[in-house]
């Protein structure tokens, strides 16, 4: 496996997440126990996510995420929280994926797989905002259940198909920067139409 294939699998982990951190550990855990992945040997420093114990905590930390993420502002207290575990979790992840023998490489993973998971977070966050500004609870489960399957498709399809990695890697930036953009343009145009002077009476 070349060093871009290597950069695009640990790019694309550590956006997923920070969208989903614990269901990327357990997700990736589990299909290396069902062999449903075939890790490389390069990679087998991932072996770590198929522990029993490492599998059962992601799980129940996952479920108890699946949950709050789909109850409004409930979700951005959560995201708060987890404003510095994410990261994190994202650059250890990164970290595992890189070459052992070269601690270079693993510095500059850690960094910048520990920013791209801040990113994806910021992206997911601020979106989410956005959404919980809406009364009514639909589009909120709606974009959270499709953040669950997206981060499982996407971390299936990173594994299996290393040369595309690279690829989505680079579609989860674009899709983080549009949503950290969108997100400050909305929260933007509510402040200064909060800042509008009221009109005069009989105006």
């Amino acid at each position: 496996m070349g060093v871009m294939e290597i950069i695009g699998i640990a790019g694309s982990v550590s956006l997923l997440a920070g969208w989903r951190l614990y269901l990327s550990i357990f997700a990736t855990g589990l299909a290396m126990r069902l062999d449903a992945i075939p890790i490389p040997e390069h990679l087998q420093s991932l072996d770590v996510l198929a522990n029993p114990w490492v599998m059962g905590i992601a799980a129940i930390a996952a479920i108890a995420e699946f949950f709050a993420d789909k109850v409004m502002w409930l979700d951005s207290a959560w995201d708060a929280v987890h404003t510095f575990i994410r990261p994190i979790g994202g650059a250890l992840l990164a970290l595992a994926i890189v070459d052992p023998s070269d601690p270079a490489t693993q510095v500059v993973a850690f960094l910048l797989g520990g920013g791209a998971a801040l990113t994806a977070h910021a992206g997911k966050a601020g979106a989410r905002g956005v959404i919980n500004a809406s009364p009514e609870p639909v589009s909120n489960i709606t974009v959270s259940s499709a953040e669950d399957v997206a981060t499982v498709g996407l971390l299936y399809l990173a594994y299996e198909y290393p040369y595309a990695a690279g690829g989505i890697a680079l579609v989860l930036l674009g899709l983080t920067v549009w949503l950290i953009l969108l997100a400050r343009r909305v929260i933007r145009s509510f402040f200064k139409q909060g800042g509008e002077p009221a009109d005069p009476p009989g105006g």
